[in-house]
């Protein structure tokens, strides 16, 4: 179908487009960043990361030749560090299978670590201008607005319609800007609460709008209830010749956090007071009996389907030596060692809980 608001709304982004870093270059590697950044994250935060980033792996070859653990640590506090070890391992690939040339087509684009469906629309139109969507959770809320749609977005066949719709309107010659002026639009005036409807250039073209009923699009699901975790975390310190350091374990490098650095513990069992369920899980993941001591910090921390109280003790090894029974390595540090690992959001304020208070041992 023709599009009935795409030169409106190009003719908007011409004069509206925030000038943003990765804009000023349509380098493929550049733009495959910064989405990738962008994924679950404001364009406010992604910023620095994303100049930081570009300075210290100014190409896909120099980011394929770093190592994870460099990658992480300079990721840390991004958050979804399945992002970081897919951006490394897609860097890997491009170089070794690609000529460190990135594909073309989404549909190549697709086969590499971490780009979905919208990341390689992206990156195909923004980077090829190939006549593709790519359909994220501002031009969905876009798209529902438009056109009134009452159907549950979180449906995948209500899904493969927006797709099969955006990919209608995409104008020939012009999806790279068509696409980001979307997402734009989106980030600053059709945002998900008080959109900003009385300067929005598609207002004209707003089925929502014109029947009142904008704030109430997309149509989603009911959430169900966020599950809660108490988990226990062991600041261990070190005697002998590791008297002022503290133990940290590298997690496996799949799954939640992985390749991330931690004070070593796990969640809580029915039953359980904290200081038995650090006990256990000290016993269980280091083969190490301890003593118990002082809550050092009580953090809590939301991630994307569930959330924790962390709750941070000292303890002193009474019986065994440490040995990464389920982490993949383990390291003695001081305080100021810690600048050189990755550590998770809720593990960096038991750091920063450390760093406040005086050095006291168990």
């Amino acid at each position: 179908m023709a599009n009935p608001f795409a030169a409106d709304l190009l003719a908007w982004f011409r004069t509206n487009a925030a000038d943003l870093p990765w804009r000023r270059d349509r380098d493929p590697y550049r733009v495959w960043l910064a989405e990738i950044m962008l994924q679950q994250t404001q364009v406010a935060t992604v910023v620095d990361y994303y100049l930081r980033f570009l300075a210290r792996f100014p190409s896909v070859e120099a980011l394929a030749a770093a190592s994870l653990d460099d990658v992480l640590k300079l990721w840390e506090g991004l958050g979804y560090y399945s992002r970081a070890r897919n951006l490394h391992r897609t860097a890997q690939i491009v170089v070794a299978e690609w000529g460190g040339v990135f594909p073309r087509t989404a549909a190549e684009l697709q086969t590499l670590p971490g780009i979905g469906r919208y990341t390689a629309g992206a990156i195909a139109s923004l980077a090829y201008n190939q006549d593709v969507p790519a359909v994220d959770g501002n031009v969905i809320r876009i798209l529902t607005r438009l056109y009134n749609s009452v159907e549950d977005t979180a449906q995948p066949a209500a899904q493969k319609r927006l797709w099969t719709l955006a990919a209608s309107l995409v104008p020939p010659g012009e999806a790279g800007p068509y696409n980001e002026a979307l997402m734009e639009l989106g980030r600053v005036i059709c945002k998900p609460k008080a959109p900003r409807c009385d300067i929005c250039p598609l207002r004209d073209y707003c089925q929502a709008f014109a029947a009142g009923v904008q704030d109430e699009r997309p149509v989603r699901q009911r959430r169900v209830a966020t599950p809660h975790y108490d988990v226990a975390a062991g600041v261990i310190h070190g005697a002998g010749e590791f008297a002022g350091h503290f133990l940290i374990a590298q997690r496996p490098p799949d799954g939640l956090l992985g390749g991330l650095w931690e004070f070593p513990g796990g969640k809580r069992e029915d039953g359980e007071v904290m200081s038995q369920t650090l006990a256990r899980e000290l016993q269980e993941e280091l083969g190490i009996t301890v003593e118990v001591g002082d809550l050092v910090v009580r953090v809590r921390h939301a991630f994307t389907h569930f959330r924790i109280t962390l709750h941070a003790y000292d303890c002193r090894v009474v019986e065994g030596d440490p040995v990464p029974v389920e982490a993949t390595a383990l390291a003695w540090v001081t305080l100021n060692d810690l600048d050189r690992y990755a550590f998770g959001a809720a593990d960096r304020r038991i750091i920063a809980a450390l760093r406040e208070r005086p050095r006291r041992m168990l």
